[in-house]
């Protein structure tokens, strides 16, 4: 059999190579050609690589030599880039604008996202750089925004570079269909007046108006060899002048030209929500640097500064308290409203808002990879990721289009050939079939609708990591949850304290703490938070010890006194009474039983428990009430505890003294079983299982970029209610995707039959086109409401 070896991979997926999926196949295949390599895989989330050779063909160090230098190739020859377009306002102009980018010599990959605004490109670099493809894009019609060295860290300036010019071009679109809007009203007064020389001018000042950005972009389109609507109602336009509908042609322009400025700015609405993320950025924070308080930009903290935060102001980057306490508002990351206590040695996360108290905090993090910067930075990769139901609508409408323009010379040509209908009657109904087929309805439906419902997911604590996940998550009928530090704290608390014959229950806090207080187990410290909480004496200790997997001893007072299980009492022949009875009720019930000796005599007993979180049995509650089939639970720990956790919250299934192999395994057989599952776990420990689910949720993730990079959702806080509301939020995503695919699909349908019976006049069917497309833009942008 040939030898596995694993290898890590920090050089071989340089940043950028790790999330491009074809760039991963091309260091696969490279690594297949390798003479003795016999099969490889690649594990991006753990950056590892498993390479089977035969290591009679191969030695091991020439075969990870060689897959380094593949890794240093391909950074080489391939790279990545997202660039932020400015005034991408209509679904076929994204896909036109994909297909003119994707022409440029050395470009090999472009996905453009109309949602979100963004461009995606893999490209060559010794071939094309990403000035060249922003030249592109500003050939085919649109801008880009300018990546600043001085705006590094400062996501307030580059939203602002965004937004200046975009609503710029709002405002003038607005403008030109005022315009428009205006002289079409003069144009029909003069017609009405018997002026036609008059009026037809006037209609095509209106036409000219109305149609500015749409015969631009016709032009771009024509350049590009990518045809979309603009070129489409363009070329109606024209038409309608040419057989001399010049109304027709200035009604058509005003309308579209209304209809574009009016879908811009309910989609920039839609794309705002998501941006206004950035308004949580903090921009000044105050530096402690030797005994004096400077104030700064953000953007020059560093690692291990001081820093002051006063009452009301945002917390300025991640960061432990080092100095005083407060309260602070932590909604902007974990969608908790509550406000939560804050002293020396916890956590804070940046934009955080501080209420009543001044405290200071030792900075963790910098402006560019703290908690608040990676949820937006995980946000906008989550807008790009394309859902099933998206990349559907595109694909069709890329070969829908071209059809219909067939069709509509098709109909211009043969219905003079084949009915008794005139030439000039032909031609305008193959006009009005190139306006009202146009899919941008469907092409828009679902891009909206995701990017809203991921917006309202991260102002409330939960991170989607794209459509495709959205989706995943409403069509799960099975939840499965690792035990500790999910449905439990994940932190032992003690329960009771069982004295025995002689002795008090402060007395055995009290020896147990003393004993305990050398010791770093997590059992020690619950211990010891019960004796500080109890107010309880924990005196000094000697010759303390050790003793692995069983306890602790020390000389407390001159007494010998022991700390630990039943089987380190039997070894030390202490006498246990009726205490056997006691713990093995105690194990019954799910806890941890720690023995108490002085003196060769047994003191008594302390239990322990990981607590199961408050809002565990509220939220199984709710998935049950949604229509989730099973609740499963699957732990590591021992068959006594997970039973005992199960019977109290009443699920379905439970598997216990599970390794993470055993977890994976356990959750593949339940997607056989029962279709889509999603695993609830911390994301780090549980990563595995995680991958190997439908969906992977990690809880709990606000200060873990682990956990937030190897989950498809991440729950900020460790509240479990989020879950139920995040489900909740993906099947009304999924509803509302369904019903504006059908309404456009039907829409589409009637217009286009409505058109050959030649009962629909070219007017019309613009407003249906137009129509339809904010229908369908409204009923997405609900999704921002959803509560």
């Amino acid at each position: 059999m040939p030898e596995t070896k694993t290898l890590s991979l920090p050089v071989i997926l340089p940043s950028g190579l790790e999330e491009c999926e074809r760039c991963v196949n091309r260091l696969k295949d490279s690594l297949l050609q390798v003479e003795g390599v016999l099969s490889a895989e690649v594990d991006t989330d753990a950056s590892s690589l498993t390479l089977v050779y035969d290591p009679h063909l191969s030695r091991l160090e020439d075969v990870e030599h060689r897959a380094r230098r593949i890794g240093v190739e391909l950074k080489q020859k391939f790279d990545h880039d997202t660039l932020t377009l400015i005034g991408l306002d209509c679904p076929d102009c994204a896909l036109k604008l994909e297909k003119g980018v994707c022409r440029l010599r050395g470009v090999l990959w472009a996905s453009t996202n109309f949602a979100s605004s963004k461009l995606s490109v893999e490209y060559e670099p010794d071939k094309v750089d990403v000035a060249s493809v922003a030249r592109r894009v500003r050939e085919l019609g649109y801008d880009v925004k300018e990546s600043e060295a001085h705006m590094a860290g400062r996501p307030d300036l580059e939203r602002a570079q965004i937004i200046r010019p975009q609503r710029a071009r709002l405002q003038k679109q607005a403008l030109l269909t005022g315009i428009s809007g205006v002289a079409l009203i003069i144009a029909g007064v003069l017609s009405s007046l018997g002026l036609t020389v008059a009026s037809r001018v006037v209609f095509g000042i209106s036409a000219a108006a109305g149609g500015f950005y749409a015969a631009r972009g016709a032009v771009f389109s024509l350049r590009s060899l990518a045809l979309d609507m603009n070129f489409l109602m363009t070329g109606a336009a024209l038409g309608a002048i040419i057989i001399g509908e010049w109304f027709e042609a200035a009604v058509v322009m005003f309308l579209f030209s209304l209809g574009n400025a009016l879908e811009a700015r309910t989609v920039e609405k839609t794309r705002e929500s998501v941006r206004s993320l950035v308004d949580l950025f903090p921009t000044r924070a105050v530096v402690l640097r030797n005994g004096t308080e400077t104030a700064m930009e953000v953007s020059e903290v560093r690692i291990g500064d001081i820093l002051i935060v006063r009452p009301g102001e945002k917390v300025p980057t991640d960061g432990d308290v080092v100095g005083g306490s407060s309260t602070v508002n932590e909604a902007p990351i974990t969608g908790e409203s509550v406000p939560v206590e804050k002293s020396v040695g916890d956590s804070v996360f940046a934009g955080a808002v501080n209420q009543r108290g001044s405290f200071e905090m030792c900075a963790t993090a910098t402006s560019q990879d703290n908690t608040l910067a990676r949820i937006i930075h995980l946000v906008e990769e989550a807008q790009a990721e394309k859902s099933p139901s998206q990349r559907f609508t595109e694909v069709f409408g890329r070969y829908y289009t071209p059809a219909v323009i067939g069709l509509a010379v098709l109909v211009s040509v043969m219905l003079p050939l084949v009915t008794d209908i005139a030439l000039r009657g032909a031609v305008y109904t193959g006009l009005t079939l190139l306006v009202v087929s146009c899919p941008c309805a469907l092409v828009i439906s679902t891009p909206v609708a995701i990017v809203s419902a991921i917006g309202n997911a991260a102002r409330n604590g939960v991170l989607i990591k794209g459509g495709a996940h959205l989706e995943a998550a409403g069509d799960v009928s099975v939840v499965a949850f690792d035990k500790t530090g999910t449905i439990t704290t994940g932190e032992a608390q003690v329960t009771d304290v069982i004295p025995a014959d002689g002795f008090s229950k402060e007395q055995i806090l009290s020896l147990a703490a003393s004993v305990e207080s050398r010791s770093e187990h997590p059992l020690a410290q619950a211990i010891l938070g019960k004796a500080e909480q109890e107010r309880v004496v924990v005196g000094p200790i000697t010759d303390f010890e050790a003793l692995t997997g069983m306890g602790a001893a020390a000389k407390f007072d001159g007494a010998t006194c022991v700390v630990g299980n039943a089987r380190l009492m039997e070894q030390l022949g202490i006498e246990m009474g009726p205490h056997p009875e006691v713990v093995a009720d105690l194990q019954r019930q799910g806890k941890t039983a720690v023995l108490v000796a002085s003196d060769g005599q047994l003191a008594g007993v302390i239990a322990l428990m990981d607590t199961i979180r408050e809002t565990a049995k509220d939220a199984f509650g709710e998935l049950r009430a949604m229509g989730i089939e099973r609740i499963v639970m699957i732990t590591g720990d021992n068959e006594t505890t997970a039973r005992a956790v199960a019977r109290d919250l009443d699920v379905d299934e439970y598997y216990a003294e599970l390794l993470p192999q055993d977890k994976v395994d356990l959750v593949r057989l339940l997607i056989e079983r029962h279709g889509k599952v999603a695993v609830v776990g911390d994301g780090v420990n549980d990563a595995p299982a995680l991958a190997a689910s439908t969906v992977g949720i990690a809880m709990g993730a606000a200060g873990s970029d682990v956990a937030m990079e190897t989950a498809d959702v991440a729950l900020m806080s460790d509240d479990l209610s989020r879950l139920p509301y995040a489900i909740r939020l993906s099947r009304r995503a999924v509803t509302i995707i369904k019903q504006n695919i059908l309404f456009s699909l039907l829409v589409i349908g009637v217009l286009i039959a409505s058109a050959l019976a030649g009962w629909l006049k070219l007017s019309l069917g613009v407003l249906g086109h137009e129509g339809s497309a904010l229908i369908v833009i409204a009923n997405g942008m609900r999704l921002l409401r959803f509560r």
